[in-house]
């Protein structure tokens, strides 16, 4: 308990989340801590680590050396990039390379995502628990299995976010409220990284209200600014119809 307070951790807040550390011995400890220290984890860094994923705590040393292999020769990321891989994700020191991430590693390739080492927090997640389920999901809304891997491949991020808390609401408003065509999703699944409150929605309230329909890059990516010009722009000019061939070369 001191020694894990006297580096800055909160002894009470990781046994909360991961009570194993209560029986761990100091040896045990110090040298998990000892070990990433080596790696040139500053102090400060592990202290963010070990908060986020105190399970790394009760981990052997020797359990991480296969780790990093597997993300420096397997996943293709950069020795340079170590680092900021792991501060990005913690909990993927705690992660079996047999069972959970060459698996998802594989599963990622084989839907088209070439190069995962820009996206390795994806591959802490379960692909039968998190990863397939999502691809199902569109696929039961309406999209076919090519139509789902192709969002996918363009906009990986798209597997992190929760199907009640992120899809259905965010569907459910653009299909109901915003009457919009699915096939825009498929050409623009980044809709699901914009929040539902504080962005979708103000802007096509303000569309609404001003008789205009803007693609979803140009209603969503555009700053505040940018987009109240636009705005104003359409609202003193013709506007094309969405399906002219004006459309996209003035909008996108």
């Amino acid at each position: 308990m001191l020694y894990l307070e006297a580096i800055g951790l909160d002894f009470f807040s990781l046994i909360q989340h991961h009570p194993p550390i209560t029986t761990a011995s100091l040896y045990d400890l110090k040298s998990t801590v000892d070990f990433l220290a080596s790696m040139n984890f500053t102090a400060l860094e592990l202290r963010r680590i070990l908060s986020m994923c105190p399970e790394i705590l009760t981990a052997k040393p020797t359990s991480f050396l296969p780790i990093f292999t597997f993300l420096l020769r397997e996943a293709c990321v950069n020795g340079s990039d170590l680092k900021k891989v792991i501060n990005r994700r913690p909990k993927l020191l705690t992660c079996s390379v047999e069972t959970q991430l060459r698996p998802t590693l594989y599963f990622l390739q084989n839907i088209g995502i070439s190069e995962v080492k820009k996206h390795t927090s994806l591959l802490s997640c379960s692909v039968e628990k998190k990863l397939i389920p999502r691809t199902e999901y569109f696929q039961k809304i309406g999209f076919s299995y090519r139509q789902t891997v192709s969002m996918f491949r363009r906009f990986p991020q798209l597997f992190n976010y929760s199907v009640k808390e992120n899809y259905e609401p965010k569907l459910n408003y653009f299909m109901v409220e915003m009457g919009r065509d699915l096939k825009e999703i498929k050409e623009f699944p980044q809709y699901f990284s914009f929040s539902l409150e504080n962005r979708i929605k103000p802007r096509h309230q303000c569309c609404v209200e001003k008789g205009v329909c803007f693609p979803l890059p140009v209603l969503l990516k555009t700053s505040e600014v940018e987009f109240h010009n636009r705005l104003e722009v359409c609202c003193n000019s013709s506007l094309p119809f969405n399906g002219s061939p004006l459309w996209c070369k003035i909008f996108l």
